[in-house]
Parts: C-alpha cells; structure tokens; sequence
C-alpha cells in the first residue's frame, strides 16, 4: 500500500536541523491523518523521551508564522515526484553479508532503513556453532563470547565473517587513521587468530571513524532531546488523555485481533453508512461509554489515533511482543521446527516444538515467510532468515517435521537433506498423521467393491445436499423418524442423544471425514432413502431421476451394507489414532505405542471380527427389509462375464475373503509399511523410556546408545556419568509411589521438573527432553493455515505478508497475547513510533508546537 507523503518529506533528511523556507511551511500546514496520529504528539511522561539536535524555540506570538498556522485536517498531503521513491521492507537483510550498502539507499530512505536495522540490532546469532578453519597451524572460529564485550559486533553466517554494526550505519568518509573501516562494513573480518586485537584497533581513539559512528547512532536514536522547553508545554491532562485515547484504540485492535475480523471498510469516510469494523466499533463505544465519548471526540484533529498506519503499528507491537514472550519461553533450549508450505499463497508457515522449564512439551506458531517459489532451496533460505531474524540458532534443531511432499521429505535433494547436511541432529520423522491418511486412502483403493462403495456413498451426499429444498426436507425426514421412534419406545430420550443432524460431505484429503459420513449416513437411512425416491419422483431431469433410482437400487444392496458397517469400523479406529496423533503435547514414545496398539487391535479384527460384523450387517438389514442371500449360493467373480464363463464364487467367499479379508489385510501391510521408522535404531533406542509396567522396556546400554547419537548434546564423559545417573533413575522411579501411575514419557519430564531430578540428575533429563521435542505430526502448521483462511478471506486477499504474520501471530497464540498488559503493548508501540520517526530536530518542534497550539 502507498502512504501519502508525509510532512517530515518536505524537509532535509539530514540530522542536523534545517530551517524550512516561508513557502515550505505556507505548503505543509494541511497534516494528513495518517501523520497527524503519530508518535511526533506524544506527551513526555506516557511515551519515550522526545529529542531534537538542539534547541528550537517556537515561533513569537504576532508573528507571519503564526498567522499561517490552521488547525490541522485530515486531507491527504499533496503528492510530488518524490512519492515514487518507497521504502521496500524486503530490502532489510538480517544477515551483514548478505546487505546492500548503505550508501546505495535513495537518500530520501535512507534514515528510514537505518531506523529498521536499529529496531532489529546488530546481527548475534546465539547458540551457532561456528565453523572452524585452519589458520597459522591450529583449527580457529568466531567466538559468541566476543558478543557480550563488543555489542556492536556482527556475524554473518553467509560469509563467516565480522562486520561493525555502527560502521555500516554511520560510517563517515574514509580517513587516514582509519584501521579496516570498509573490511568491518563490505568484506568482513575473518582472522580469528587476531580478532581481539583487531577489534580494538578497529574501535580506536575517542575520535575515530568507529566512535563518530557510534555517537551519530546515539544522536539518530534520541533525536529530541532539545525540545524539553516545548514538551514541557504539555498539561499533566493532556497527557491523560492520550494515554486514555490509547488505551481505548488497543482495546479495539485486541478485540479485532483475537477474533480474526477485518479493521478496514471499504468506505471509511465521515457520511458512509459502514465504515468497517474498527470505526464502527470505536463508534459503539461512544454511544455507550460517555468517558471513551468525551476522550474521542476532545481529541485534537491530528491526534485522532485512527489512522491504517496506526493500526498496523498497533499490531505490530502486539505481535512482536507475543513473539518475544515465546522466544524468552524457548530461551537457549534446542528445539524441533514443523514446517508446511502453500503453494497458491506462496507462504510457508513455521512452529516450533520445545520442552519448556515446567516439563511440559509446547509448540508454538513462530510465523509465516513469503516464498517466491516451493523448491526446497527457496524453502531451506525462507527457514534461515526467519530463524536468524528471531535470534534461533540452525544449530539448535534436533527434529524436523513435515509432510509427504518431495520437495520437503526428499531423500537426496528434499528440505530435510539441506537441514541435515547443515546439521546432522535434526532427525527428520514424517509426519505420522499424514501417514495414517495415506494407509486410509490406499486401503480405500483396495479393491474395486470398496472404490465403487466410497464413488456411490460422494454421489448420495451430493445429490440429497444438491438444493436447500432437498437438504431441509432431509432434517424434516428425519426429524419426523426421530419422534415416530420416541412415540413408538424404539429409541430414548436423553440429554445429548436426537440431535438435529445433517449428512456431512466427505473430504478428500481427510479421510476422517468419511468415517463422520458413514456414521451419518447409517443415522438417517431411511430419511435419505425418502428423499431419493422424492427426487425419482419429481427429479428435474431424467438423468437424475436415473441417477436417483440408481442409488436407491445401490444402497438397498447387502454388499453396500456389508461394506458400510466395515469401513465404519476400521474408520473408526484410524480416526481416533489420528486424533490422538494431532494432539499437540503427544511425544514420539507414545504415538509409537499407538500405533503398535492399533496395528495389534486390527490383527485382532482381521482374525476375531468376522462374525460381530456379518450379523450386525443381517440386524440392519432386517430392520430396513433388504434382501440378505443366501451365502452358499454362487456369484461370478467381480470382473467376469457369466457368458463367457466366469468364474463362480459363493457369497460368503465374495463378502468374507474378496471383501473384509482384503481390506483388513492391506491396512494391516500398510502400517507396517508406512510406519516402518518404528524398526529404526533410534525409536527402538528411544523406546526403552516407556514408563508402562514400572518401565519394563528400561535398558540402560541402549539409552547410552541413544545419548552417543547426540554427540554434540553428550560429551563422551558424560555417556559415562549418564549410565551412572540410569541406575540411579530407574532404582529411584521404581521404589517410590508417585512414580508408579505414570504411564507417559511426559509425564517423566514433568515429575523430575516438580521433585527437582532435573537438576539432580540433569543427563537423564537431558536425554528425556531430547526425545519429547522430536515431532509427530504436523497438524500444529496445518491449524495455522487454517486460522490464515479465517483472517485472509477473498474480500481480504490483499492483505501483505507483514500483516498477515501480526494477525496471526496473535490469533493464534491467544493465550500468549491476552496475557500481556496493555502498559507492554503501548510502550513498545511509542518505542516504534519513536524509532520510525524521520523529522529533523526543527521539523519535531515545529509539529509539536502546532500540535499543542491546535
């Protein structure tokens, strides 16, 4: 979006102040709202201190200055040919090497870029493991310990080098007693043998290029400090009311925010009937709050704080601030990412997985990065801007997770090598809830009987839901069953049971939306029923009254029933491992124990099941009088021509060994194909943590097996205190009561955290917190594209990424950014205001004084 030309534009851009000819000011009296609200009005004790390079006293009463001076409007300021020169956020690279040079900034955005590097700050990426290279004989690198002794030191990961963080900001022209003035800004410093003495060389005198640097990023910084004289103008009221009308726009934007609405109108003027959500929610304040009523309308034209730019501000805050809460939350710990690409939105989304000091296993929405294509090279730079952007080391992952696609699981060439090559600890696992879908799909695909069943069961769905007649005389059927049952004592009352119920489509890539369909379809048989022989009846065409006779003739079939009360049942069984996958506190010890579980109950079914399911399909089929045959007469064989001689089957070969043996026997093959990380050295290592039956699957030589994979986590003296600290745990955990009803690997972490074992025996927690970040499905990242639907629909879809990410970086974290207090918010809302400010020192007393004398 283009913002109008602001005020500041019309005087120098240069630090020092500079006096505005009589024409400039007679030209830029009319403020636009979108400057008028801004941070230039802010009274000196709500918001950061205001500065200036010196004094300015404000003009004399009487005099031509003062004549000129109008209460200032919301008109738009009038555009010249500057306008076309835009700042481009994209342009602001975290990592120095990868920068362009200051200088080859338009001079008209060149403080603007500098105040966006200051509000990141100089690039320290902590907990890296920095490569090592020979140098004068011995293997050297960076050291993370110089960070604390020069803050203005920067790393750049791309290039293994040292750069200045003033220096490349505020670096003056070149001098003789300049000691690698342009290495700390262009080429990097990598001599790492000398790198002290090369710092201190660099940083020099009291005059040198570095301090001039350093004092010209002080004096940016605190641009205001010579106005006290004008800011002392401001009544202890006046600075009331600010902060009251403050108070009252955040109220606004959390209530906005948290419930994924849209802030803009597409007709925000003063007589527009609907001015989007948040003028029109500002308004139903004033109509009941005669205190916010009085606060808004006494409010000086130029501080009306309902300015887009405002609002964004106003979310940015918040969604930084509920960031930094995640951030501190995760601290130095290493971490798993969960990573989700959207090809048509070209956004790929990140959350992070991580144990926090409670024990307790948190994922968390990290944001979204805007990609320019999907190949794991565009997606593998995407991951480390963003990670490098939050101060998250690569370094610092010790599991991957994603799904299917092979630009992201690629064995060779996928996201997942390009991480691992970079670091070897960041175990990728596929996401076991999309595998569980792709063992459900091919065994829908099984046999041609199940294909043609799921084809009939989407053609019934859509053809009873294909008009609101039909879809309301389908509840009415229904509804009218229901009370026939209740009269007739062949169904009961009670609370929850005969609700107002639909047929449901079936998704198709969730297949746990077939079994909801399945299930439905059973309720309402004979409503469905109905309504297809309505439609035969009174079809509009005859194809679909063909169609509809048809389906009748296919579900009044004993095949159709036989397969429906199936696949209800081995839905039903996927679709609650597939839930109980997705929760997000799940650890990979027991989903693998899930699976084991549900594998076995299916092996179970394949063997035990036949029977249950044969008579339940006969019991229904009974009470809706369809024919059931006879099983020893014969059949031809699917696929066959009884002309030509096709082979003949019984139907209880067809229906037990053609149809359930089959299906039951390819889940069966599936699972154990698709979930074959089970029989890997690592979860066969890991899996020895279980706690079920007093930890019967405790081995301590294959936990110090598992400890050895993470070198870079244990030392070899610490695989041997590890094995100390084993036998110590496993005697303690099993001789001690509270221990003896826990089931569940988290629960482990959260007893050593509340008994203090952690500290005790810290190799064991260690260990334990390693295996509870590794992931186990990604449905975390798909929520998030979900949320990301609720907040950008096709009435919103231009919305930017910046402000797509804000959004839903509050929406969904809710719990984080409710918790924070609003005095947070608005501070660091004046802290970005202050920093985005680009007036000179006269520009800031001038627009100040006009804004107090209005």
């Amino acid at each position: 979006m283009k913002r109008h030309r602001s005020i500041r534009s019309f005087f120098s851009p240069a630090v020092t102040p500079v006096m505005p000819t009589q024409s400039q000011i007679n030209t830029n009296l009319n403020l636009s709202e979108e400057v008028e609200t801004g941070a230039s009005n802010i009274p000196n004790d709500v918001l950061t201190e205001m500065s200036v390079d010196a004094p300015v006293e404000p003009p004399v009463e009487g005099s031509p200055l003062v004549e000129e001076i109008q209460p200032p409007s919301n008109d738009p300021l009038p555009t010249t040919t500057n306008a076309a020169i835009e700042f481009d956020p994209t342009e602001i690279v975290v990592d120095p090497g990868l920068r362009k040079p200051i200088e080859e900034y338009d001079i008209n955005i060149r403080d603007i870029v500098r105040r966006e590097y200051l509000l990141r700050g100089p690039c320290q990426p902590i907990g890296y493991v920095y490569p090592k290279k020979i140098q004068s004989g011995r293997k050297r690198s960076f050291l993370e310990s110089w960070f604390k002794k020069y803050s203005w030191l920067e790393y750049s990961v791309h290039e293994d080098a040292a750069f200045c963080f003033y220096c490349y900001l505020f670096k003056q022209p070149r001098r003789g007693d300049n000691f690698g003035g342009d290495a700390f800004t262009t080429e990097g410093v990598s001599n790492w043998k000398n790198a002290t003495q090369i710092f201190r060389e660099h940083v020099g005198k009291v005059d040198s290029l570095h301090n001039c640097a350093r004092q010209h990023c002080e004096d940016f910084r605190n641009q205001r400090q010579s106005v006290d004289n004008v800011i002392q103008k401001i009544t202890k009221e006046q600075q009331e009311e600010y902060l009251g009308r403050l108070t009252v726009i955040l109220a606004v934007v959390r209530f906005l925010l948290l419930q994924g609405l849209a802030f803009r109108g597409h007709d925000e003027s003063r007589t527009s009937s609907n001015k989007g959500n948040f003028l029109e929610l500002i308004d139903w304040l004033k109509m009941r709050d005669e205190g916010a009523k009085i606060l808004l309308d006494n409010a000086p034209g130029n501080n009306l704080l309902t300015s887009p730019f405002i609002q964004k501000d106003m979310c940015e805050a918040c969604a930084k601030l509920t960031t930094k809460v995640i951030l501190d939350d995760i601290g130095d710990k290493k971490f798993s990412i969960l990573v989700d690409e959207s090809r048509d939105a070209s956004i790929m989304a990140v959350v992070l997985r991580y144990v926090n000091d409670k024990g307790h296993v948190i994922e968390r929405f990290l944001g979204v990065q805007h990609v320019p294509d999907t190949t794991s090279a565009a997606l593998k730079g995407a991951l480390d801007a963003m990670l490098l952007a939050h101060g998250l080391s690569m370094h610092n992952i010790r599991g991957q997770g994603y799904d299917g696609a092979s630009n992201m699981r690629g064995e060779f060439n996928g996201l997942q090598r390009l991480v691992l090559d970079e670091n070897p600890y960041a175990f990728y696992i596929h996401c076991f809830a999309h595998q569980l879908q792709l063992v459900v799909v091919s065994v829908a695909k099984c046999c041609s009987s199940v294909t043609d069943f799921f084809n009939y069961t989407t053609l019934i769905v859509n053809t009873v839901n294909a008009s609101c007649k039909r879809h309301d005389q389908l509840a009415q059927e229904h509804h009218d069953n229901l009370v026939r049952g209740l009269e007739n004592d062949e169904i009961f009352s009670g609370r929850g049971k005969n609700q107002q119920t639909n047929l449901a489509r079936p998704g198709d890539t969730r297949w746990g939306s077939h079994h909801k369909t399945l299930c439905r379809l059973q309720l309402m048989w004979q409503a469905v029923l109905e309504v297809l022989e309505n439609i035969c009846d009174d079809g509009p065409t005859s194809t679909t009254k063909t169609c509809a006779a048809g389906l009748l003739k296919q579900m009044e079939s004993f095949e159709f029933v036989l397969i429906m009360h199936l696949m209800i049942k081995v839905l039903g069984k996927t679709n609650d491992l597939s839930q109980c996958l997705q929760r997000k506190d799940q650890n990979i010890v027991h989903a693998v124990a899930l699976i084991g579980a549900t594998l076995q109950k299916v092996k179970d079914l394949r063997e035990h099941g036949w029977e249950e399911i044969f008579e339940g399909t006969k019991r229904f089929c009974a009470k809706h009088n369809i024919i059931v045959p006879n099983m020893l007469d014969t059949t031809v064989a699917r696929g066959r021509s009884r002309g030509r001689g096709g082979q003949l089957v019984t139907y209880q070969h067809h229906f037990h060994h053609e149809i359930f043996n089959v299906v039951l026997d390819q889940l069966i093959v599936e699972l154990n194909n698709r979930f074959g990380e089970r029989s890997t050295q690592l979860l066969k290592c890991i899996a020895c943590l279980d706690p079920r039956n007093s930890f019967a699957n405790f081995d301590i030589s294959k936990l110090v097996e598992l400890a050895s994979i993470y070198d870079a986590d244990f030392k070899p003296y610490d695989l041997i205190l590890l094995g100390e600290q084993l036998e110590t745990f496993i005697h303690e955990v099993r001789n001690e009561t509270k221990w003896s009803s826990c089931n569940d690997l988290g629960k482990i972490a959260e007893l050593m955290v509340d008994t203090g074992k952690d500290g005790d025996l810290d190799l064991v927690y260690r260990l334990i917190e390693l295996v509870l970040i590794l992931p186990v499905a990604t449905a975390s990242v798909e929520r998030a594209f979900s949320a990301m639907n609720i907040i950008k629909t096709e009435l919103r879809n231009k919305m930017a990424d910046d402000w797509l990410n804000h959004r839903m970086v509050c929406y969904i974290e809710r719990d984080i950014f409710i918790a924070i207090e609003n005095d947070k918010i608005l501070r660091h809302y004046q802290d970005m205001r202050k920093a985005q400010d680009s007036t000179t020192s006269f520009e800031c007393s001038f627009y100040l004084w006009t804004w107090i004398n209005c």
